[in-house]
């Protein structure tokens, strides 16, 4: 009896794990656009990629006139299940920005952002949209707090 027990008790465990963890994680990975400050003029790509059911790293690159952002995230997601394909999540990471220009001169920017947003996977497209907020904390060159990082970003679901 013990040797039928335990095996349907663990394959019961993986499943109802598996179950949420598919529940809170939308899709694996997805590649997109994003629009990036307080006035949308910053644009960039961005990758994200669920790590567990829980926690996904994104990663974003964004490009203005004379210079580009480097950054790196963990996020901690959990579905709303009152709304479909929506999710909320929040989190932090590490950016560098380079900015070059005859007016400031070089500059390299190291900071962190934290981040709060929703998500929302389209049930019938390939697609998700997002919103959030990253205000920026800056450690070097422009140290200080900038509280205008507003993010909308389109991303194609690649799996």
């Amino acid at each position: 009896m013990k040797k039928v027990i335990l095996p349907l008790l663990t394959v019961t465990a993986l499943t109802i794990g598996l179950n949420e963890a598919k529940a809170q994680t939308p899709y694996k990975s997805a590649i997109g656009i994003v629009f990036d400050g307080s006035d949308g003029a910053n644009a960039g790509i961005q990758y994200k990629t669920a790590l567990t059911g829980t926690s996904a790293a994104q990663f974003q690159a964004a490009f203005g006139s004379n210079w580009i952002s480097l950054g790196a995230d963990w996020l901690y997601q959990r579905a709303i299940p009152e709304a479909q394909g929506l999710s909320w999540y929040a989190g932090a990471g590490a950016q560098v920005g380079f900015h070059t220009g005859s007016y400031v001169g070089d500059k390299v920017w190291l900071g962190v952002r934290p981040q709060a947003g929703l998500e929302f996977k389209l049930p019938t497209l390939p697609l998700a949209v997002h919103l959030d907020y990253k205000p920026y904390i800056g450690f070097n060159k422009g140290t200080g707090f900038n509280g205008d990082g507003f993010t909308f970003g389109v991303k194609y679901i690649i799996k």
